[in-house]
């Protein structure tokens, strides 16, 4: 027993702490890593485009052997972004003019006789506000601001500015709009205005949304709750859609015939569009394939287009159709184009055209950071990153994004090829079978003993 013991528990314990290391140690599982440079060094939540040679070197379909690793070789939280997300352009804001108001009672708010100068644009210079009838409520009477400097862009929201005064602040307004700053209509009731400071954090809500077109808004207090004191006011237009360039992989035919031309594609790029280059003149129409796999069935990618090139004049000016958008995105290696007619002149260029996606990561430990790529065997565990950037634009400005990283200088060789190789687990059956060595060698030695035959008692 003691001999066994002596044998099988240092065994167990040295495969052990070997899976354990290989676990803990993701240099070992990833083909290599670039190391990543910060626009900043004390932002939360970093972004980086993916460059061609992450594409290249990624093994799996959905880029999920991609991790960012910080200096002690801790994983960071992490996840893998459409590029129109962390790259939409922020909402953009422009600063409007305000004028304050007299405290008017309720009773009397559409008696408020507002005597205005304002430019041939029609923009407020000056605001003189009297009451039609009655006697001015104390307090305060709220803001008058004139959007007209927006002509007929909409509005989204606008957003408040006032002076931290040190004492918290709960407050409802109502919100209405007008274009000739004598008929108005109710936009908005019962908004909050809060600003609260507890234990050196700070809430904070002072945006009113708005969404539609108008020249003139008035904001009024509700209750007897006091309001700020104003400093300015931001208007909040909706965001411009993101402009992401299209990057193209040309790709030459590996084998052709009978209208029939296969290409392979040397990465996991996210296609999503497709166009034909020849050499000369051309009119054919295409239908493009593909296939993850060289043994499984083709699959149509695209409807047939009409795809054309023509040279023209004696400076050889060219002109050529439209790129054709494709029913997805796909990661496919393996592309096909089929031509109709079969007979077709010249050999056809495939390019493929995708936008980069962005990784996003918050930082965590200390830098350096660095993007490992390229493995059989290890998995991103992907982090709701997109609720994050959410939640933040909401508590601090909707123009927040994380901030900028870029891939520097080469690539770090970690495990190389070998990474992207299905593993063998030998030490983990090695691990089992040592296991179920003790299990047999504890089993035979109570059958032992059960066996024996007790001795005659005196």
């Amino acid at each position: 027993m003691k001999t066994w013991s002596a044998v099988v528990l240092p065994l167990l314990m040295a495969v052990t702490g070997s899976v354990a290391a290989q676990a803990t140690d993701y240099r070992q599982h990833y083909a290599e890593q670039w190391p990543l440079s910060l626009s900043s060094a004390q932002s939360g939540a970093y972004r980086v485009v993916l460059e061609p040679a992450i594409y290249r070197r990624a093994g799996t379909a959905d880029l999920a052997d991609l991790q960012v690793f910080n200096a002690a070789g801790q994983a960071l939280p992490s996840a893998l972004l459409a590029p129109d997300q962390p790259l939409a352009q922020a909402p953009v804001q422009r600063e409007l003019p305000w004028f304050a108001l007299p405290p008017l009672a309720d009773a009397q708010r559409n008696d408020l006789q507002l005597l205005t100068e304002r430019d041939t644009d029609g923009r407020v210079r000056r605001v003189e506000a009297r009451v039609g009838a009655g006697t001015a409520a104390s307090g305060q009477g709220g803001w008058l601001v004139d959007a007209s400097v927006l002509g007929q862009q909409p509005l989204a929201a606008l957003v408040l500015d006032w002076a931290d005064s040190g004492q918290p602040l709960q407050a409802q307004v109502q919100v209405d709009a007008s274009d000739d700053l004598q008929h108005w209509r109710s936009v908005a009731r019962d908004v909050p205005l809060v600003d609260l400071q507890r234990a050196g954090k700070r809430l904070l809500q002072r945006r009113l949304q708005i969404d539609g077109t108008t020249r003139y808004l008035r904001i009024l207090p509700q209750g007897s709750a006091a309001l700020p004191a104003l400093r300015s006011v931001l208007a909040e237009l909706p965001p411009a859609p993101a402009t992401v360039p299209w990057e193209w992989v040309p790709l030459q035919p590996r084998t052709q015939g009978k209208g029939e031309f296969t290409f392979e594609l040397d990465g996991r790029f996210p296609v999503s569009r497709a166009d034909v280059a020849s050499t000369g003149n051309s009119l054919v129409q295409w239908t493009l394939y593909s296939r993850d796999d060289a043994d499984a069935e083709w699959q149509r990618r695209s409807a047939p287009w009409i795809a054309y090139q023509l040279q023209q004049g004696a400076a050889g000016q060219r002109q050529q159709s439209a790129s054709q958008p494709l029913a997805g995105t796909w990661r496919d290696r393996y592309w096909k184009l089929v031509a109709d007619p079969a007979q077709t002149g010249g050999t056809p260029t495939l390019r493929l055209g995708y936008q980069p996606e962005v990784m996003v990561f918050l930082s965590q430990g200390a830098a350096p950071y660095a993007l490992a790529v390229g493995s059989a065997t290890a998995r991103r565990a992907e982090a709701p990153i997109t609720v994050l950037i959410e939640e933040l634009r909401q508590r601090n400005d909707p123009a927040w994004q994380p901030t900028l990283a870029r891939f520097e200088g080469s690539p770090e060789v970690l495990a190389g090829d070998a990474a992207l190789q299905p593993q063998r687990d030998w030490k983990a059956w090695l691990l089992w079978a040592l296991l179920g060595l003790g299990v047999l060698v504890v089993g035979g030695l109570a059958i032992s003993l059960l066996k024996q035959k007790p001795a005659p008692s005196a």
